[in-house]
C-alpha cells in the first residue's frame, strides 16, 4: 500500500497516497477448535483491509489474552504465539489507521474491564463523533483518571468505544452495548468479547460489510465472506445494519438496536473488497467485470490491446475486452513478493524511475495502441508514472479508462483518501487530467454505470466520495479527522498530569511520519479546501 510520506510504500510511485483500505475484523466462537489459528487464517484472508498492525484476543472462559504488534499478520504471529492463545472464542483485527495514528498503542484488539470482567474489541470503520464520545467518557469518569487503553495513550475511536462499554459495572455487557451503540455515529463493524461471549455489531447504515458464518462446532463473523470460506465456514447471512448478535453456550441471540437505513459503500465493489467477496448478494468480481463492460460502452476507442493495472484493475479490463472485442493481455508484471519497505528512495533513484511494484511487459506493448484500465485516480501521480513507463516501453498510443467516477471528496467512514485539496479531480476536468497524466485519452465510468454494475439500489449506496453527499451528517463543530484525539492536551487524553508524559510529548509523529498534532497543529479534515 502507498503511504502518504513515501516511507511505508511499495507502490509504483513512492509519493502517491492511494485509497487506503480501512480494517478487517474477525470473530469465532467454537469450543474444541484451535480458535487462535482459525483467527490467524481469517485475518490472513483479510490482510488487504489493513497492513499496519494485527492482533488476536482469545478467552478460555476465565481470562482473556491479547497478542498484537505492528506489521503484517505473518510478521506478527508464529506457531509459538498462536499456541499460547488458548480458548474457545477469539477475535482478531488487521488495521489501517483512520482515527488515531499508526502506533503500537493504537493496535487492536483493545482491552477494557470492570468488576464484571474484561472486554476485548476490534473495529472496522470510522466514527464521526469520536470527540463527542470522548466527552461522554470524561463525564462518566467524573474527575477520575482514565483507565485502560486511554490511559496508555491510545488515541483511536476504538479505545473510546471500549471505555464506554467498560465503564458501567452495574450492567451486563450485552445490555450496556445496546445502550452504547445507538450513540455511535459513523461507519462501524465491531466484534468484541468478554470471557464467555462473542458479540458483533454493525452500524444502522451498513456502510462496511460484515458476514456471519457457521462451523460444525461454532460460529464465525468476518468483514468479508472470503475469510469465512478460507477457514471452511459456510456463509449464513450478513449481519444486518443496526443489529447486535451475541454467541455463547446458549446459542445465537439477535438484537436490533436501531432501524436499518442501508447505505453500503460503493467503493467496496470498486476497489476495497476481495474479488471473491459477496456483498448483498453480488459477487465483487462480477461487479468489477460489469464496470469494465460499461466503460467500453461509454468510452469506446480503437486499440490493439486492453491491459489492467494489477490487481484491482484487471477484472474491469477483462470486462472492457469482452465488450469491445479488443484482445486482453498482460501489460504489467507485478512483483508479488514485495513487502512494505521503510527505505526511502533517494532523489537520484526516483529520477532513475525506481520501480518496486510494477514493470511494463515491453514485448507485449511495443508498437501497440494500449488501453489501460485502473480502478481510480487520486492525485494522478501513479497514472502519470504508468503512462510514462508504457511510453518508454514503446506503446504507440495510451488510452486510460477508470472504473469509478472522479473522486472529489474525502471519506469520513473508514477510507483514508488524500485531502480534498490533493484530489486531482477537485480542481481539474477530465481533459485537464488527461493532459496532466500524459494519456492520449481518458474516460471515467459514469456514476449510474458504476451503480448499475453493483446491482444495488442507488439510494442504498454511499457515494459521498464522488458526490459530496454524506448520508451520515458530519459534526457541525468540525471536530473530526484522523488525529482528532491526538490534538487534545495530554492531560485531557489520558487523565494524567503532563509531568509524567514527557516521552509522549516528544513523540511528534506516528509510524507513517504523519504529525500527531501534539504541538497543537494537526490539520482538520473538514476545513480542507
Amino acid at each position: 500500500m502507498a503511504r502518504g510520506d513515501g516511507r511505508l510504500t511499495h507502490d509504483l510511485y513512492p509519493g502517491e497516497k492511494a485509497p487506503q483500505d480501512e480494517c478487517g475484523v474477525f470473530g469465532v466462537w467454537a469450543p474444541g477448535e484451535e480458535v487462535a489459528k482459525l483467527t490467524y487464517f481469517g485475518l490472513y484472508a483479510l490482510q488487504h483491509r489493513g497492513q499496519e498492525s494485527a492482533g488476536i484476543a482469545t478467552s478460555d472462559g476465565h481470562s482473556i489474552l491479547v497478542y498484537k504488534d505492528m506489521g503484517l499478520v505473518s510478521q506478527v504471529f508464529d506457531e509459538s504465539s498462536l499456541t499460547s492463545l488458548r480458548g474457545h472464542l477469539a477475535i482478531g483485527h488487521t488495521r489501517y489507521s483512520t482515527t488515531g495514528g499508526s502506533t503500537w498503542e493504537n493496535a487492536q484488539p483493545t482491552l477494557g474491564g470492570s468488576d464484571r470482567g474484561t472486554v476485548a474489541l476490534a473495529h472496522n470503520g470510522n466514527l464521526i463523533n469520536t470527540a463527542e464520545l470522548r466527552d461522554l467518557v470524561d463525564e462518566k469518569l467524573d474527575g477520575r483518571a482514565a483507565r485502560g487503553e486511554l490511559a496508555r495513550g491510545n488515541t483511536s475511536d476504538t479505545a473510546v468505544v471500549t471505555a464506554l462499554l467498560s465503564e458501567n459495572p452495574d450492567k451486563p455487557l450485552e445490555e450496556t452495548a445496546l445502550e452504547v451503540f445507538p450513540k455511535l455515529q459513523g461507519a462501524y463493524c465491531i466484534v468484541f468479547m468478554d470471557e464467555h461471549t462473542l458479540y458483533a455489531a454493525r452500524d444502522p447504515y451498513g456502510v462496511r460489510p460484515l458476514a456471519l458464518g457457521r462451523l460444525d462446532r461454532g460460529w464465525v463473523v468476518a468483514s468479508e465472506t472470503a475469510a469465512l470460506q478460507t477457514i471452511g465456514a459456510s456463509v449464513v447471512r450478513e449481519v444486518e445494519p443496526g443489529e447486535l448478535i451475541a454467541i455463547d453456550e446458549y446459542g445465537l441471540r439477535s438484537h436490533k438496536f436501531a432501524e436499518p437505513k442501508p447505505k453500503g459503500c460503493v467503493f467496496e465493489y470498486v476497489y476495497l473488497a476481495r474479488p471473491d467477496a459477496v456483498i448483498r448478494g453480488r459477487v465483487v468480481h462480477e461487479a468489477r467485470v460489469e464496470m469494465g463492460r460499461q466503460l467500453a460502452r461509454e468510452h469506446p476507442v480503437d486499440a490493439d490491446l486492453v491491459i489492467g493495472v494489477p490487481e484491482s484493475g484487471v477484472p474491469a479490463a477483462t470486462g472492457y475486452a469482452q465488450e469491445s472485442g479488443i484482445p486482453f493481455g498482460q501489460g504489467f508484471v507485478k512483483n508479488a513478493y514485495v513487502g512494505r519497505t521503510f527505505i526511502q528512495p533517494s532523489q537520484t533513484l526516483r529520477q532513475l524511475g525506481i520501480r518496486l511494484k510494477l514493470n511494463p511487459l515491453q514485448h507485449a506493448i511495443k508498437g501497440k495502441r494500449v488501453l489501460v484500465v485502473d480502478d481510480s485516480i487520486v492525485r494522478g501521480n501513479t497514472q502519470r508514472a504508468q503512462v510514462r513507463m508504457l511510453r518508454e516501453a514503446g506503446a504507440a498510443e495510451i488510452h486510460v479508462r477508470i472504473s469509478s467516477p472522479p473522486i472529489t471528496w474525502p471519506c469520513f467512514y473508514g477510507i483514508d483518501f488524500a485531502t480534498r485539496a490533493e484530489l486531482i479531480a477537485t480542481g481539474l476536468g477530465t481533459e485537464e487530467i488527461r493532459a496532466s497524466i500524459g494519456a492520449d485519452s481518458l474516460g471515467y465510468i459514469s456514476e449510474d454505470g458504476m451503480i448499475a454494475a453493483t446491482e444495488q439500489p442507488k439510494d442504498e449506496l454511499c457515494r459521498a466520495c464522488f458526490t459530496g453527499e454524506y448520508p451520515i451528517p458530519l459534526p457541525e463543530d468540525g471536530r473530526i479527522g484522523k488525529h482528532v484525539l491526538e490534538t487534545l492536551p495530554i492531560e485531557v487524553r489520558t487523565g494524567h498530569d503532563t509531568s509524567v508524559d514527557v516521552a509522549e510529548q516528544d513523540r511528534r509523529s506516528d509510524a507513517e511520519g504523519v504529525s500527531l498534532g501534539l504541538s497543537g497543529g494537526a490539520e482538520n479534515s473538514l476545513l480542507q479546501p
